[in-house]
């Protein structure tokens, strides 16, 4: 796993980005030789057109992870990536277009940036086809991992270690006094003379501590010449986090949340920088979004009677209560037998308020709350109070998340579909919770290209 801004990214995945960013550099000079080949001329070098290359490259990369070529399901189906790659290359044809409009020193032909396209769809196209879905369980890329434990702890590290996404092999299970073995194939621990030799022997490159009861149990000698031989030693809570990219609530204790690094999204430099965004990018999106807002309204109004306009109190930051303003997507009588979360084929939902909520155009309102200062673009999905003191009672540390300004996009939103129970609130919490820990600039950027992946294939909605 590679580390960028306390963000891990798996290391596989972080080589085919370099490697297809590569190819859409390539691709860009490629299609220079190509539109001018057919007129008999001779391409200029590229030292003279390097920020139309770049641009070319940054573009198409960005595009790409943002329709989410980098996602699992893209990295184990030939028919998703296919699917995602046109989606992208689409779009990037549109972006650079942009782009060479406000910036006309980074303009591209039209044939060239057809040609650089075509050539970089086939090339990339051509890598996933040769990798086959390989890439993930290469064992290049895995890290060799020893658990210390064989209770149910180690049982879930077992059963995550058997999904395409895991980047790492256990290689074998100490039993370490556990009163209650859930993985068969542990070796008891009297049974290895030293935990260093046996570390060194199987190539291990992190040892993982999942037991169930570490007083008395913890081989601390060993485990000091473990970390001296240069072995990663990482508890669960750690080891999961990075892995699955959420807190884990069944592993994590206080003492953990208060010792573990993270939790510093109050650092000034960060904070005024997320403002700044958040401030000229809500007074852009009003612009262009008013005319769509309006005829959202429009049709919302000759469908059904009442307001065109929902307004509703959520919990923000610090627990403050603020309104949301949204376009109305149910009738007005919805929440006339009490407030609860949508469901499947909600029948309070219109048929206008299915469509826009299909298109997410319903939340375009929620801009205004972030210029205001209310809502941040990234954060936790503000929530009812009425939910929020129903949960802070039933689920612990769901307090923890109104730490930041709530967000219209989130981490959680983004790993983990609508939820409308008590244990889909557990679950995007410890999205949410990862979010608030790691909190950068850079998750923030992932976050917002990951919407996109979000808004097009909106399985999620409700």
């Amino acid at each position: 796993m590679i580390r960028l801004f306390k963000h891990y990214i798996s290391t596989a995945v972080a080589a085919l980005a370099a490697v297809e960013f590569l190819l859409l550099l390539i691709s860009a000079e490629l299609g220079r030789v190509l539109r001018a080949w057919p007129m008999g001329t001779t391409a200029e070098p590229i030292i003279y057109h390097v920020p139309q290359t770049l641009s070319f490259a940054v573009v198409g990369y960005l595009a790409m992870a943002g329709v989410g070529m980098y996602q699992v399901e893209a990295l184990t189906s030939g028919r998703v990536a296919t699917g995602r790659l046109i989606v992208a290359t689409s779009l990037s044809i549109l972006f650079v277009a942009v782009l060479s409009f406000i910036y006309p020193e980074l303009k591209l032909w039209r044939s060239t940036l057809l040609a650089s396209m075509a050539v970089a769809f086939a090339l990339i196209l051509g890598l996933r086809v040769a990798l086959r879905g390989r890439l993930l369980g290469s064992p290049v890329f895995r890290r060799r991992v020893l658990v210390l434990g064989a209770g149910p702890r180690a049982a879930r590290l077992a059963e995550i270690a058997t999904q395409p996404s895991a980047n790492f092999t256990i290689v074998a299970y100490i039993a370490m006094n556990d009163s209650d073995i859930h993985v068969p194939e542990a070796v008891d621990r009297s049974a290895i003379d030293a935990l260093v030799d046996r570390v060194r022997v199987e190539g291990i490159t992190q040892v993982v501590l999942a037991l169930e009861e570490r007083r008395n149990a913890l081989p601390l000698a060993e485990l000091v010449r473990v970390k001296t031989l240069g072995v990663e030693v990482s508890d669960l809570s750690s080891f999961l986090e990075r892995e699955t990219g959420r807190v884990d609530l069944e592993s994590v204790s206080p003492s953990w949340l208060i010792f573990s690094d993270g939790f510093s999204a109050g650092r000034r430099i960060s904070s005024i920088a997320k403002r700044m965004f958040d401030l000229l990018v809500s007074l852009l999106l009003l612009l262009i979004s008013a005319p769509l807002v309006i005829l959202g309204a429009l049709a919302v109004k000759l469908e059904s009677p009442g307001p065109a306009f929902f307004r509703q109190q959520r919990v923000g930051r610090f627990g403050e209560l603020f309104d949301v303003v949204k376009l109305r997507s149910m009738r007005q009588d919805a929440e006339a037998a009490g407030q609860k979360w949508a469901e499947k084929d909600d029948p309070r939902i219109t048929r206008v308020g299915r469509f826009i909520r299909q298109v997410r155009i319903d939340e375009l309102p929620q801009v205004w709350s972030v210029l205001k200062g209310d809502m941040s673009f990234v954060g936790p999905r503000p929530e009812i109070p009425k939910f929020v003191a129903d949960l802070e009672t039933r689920i612990n540390y769901y307090a923890e998340r109104h730490m930041v300004k709530p967000g219209i996009t989130g981490w959680a939103q983004i790993n983990y579909p609508y939820g409308a129970s008590v244990e889909d609130a557990r679950h995007k919490l410890e999205y949410d919770l990862y979010y608030v820990k790691n909190y950068s600039p850079f998750l923030d950027l992932l976050i917002i290209l990951q919407t996109m992946r979000v808004l097009l294939w909106p399985e999620g909605v409700r």
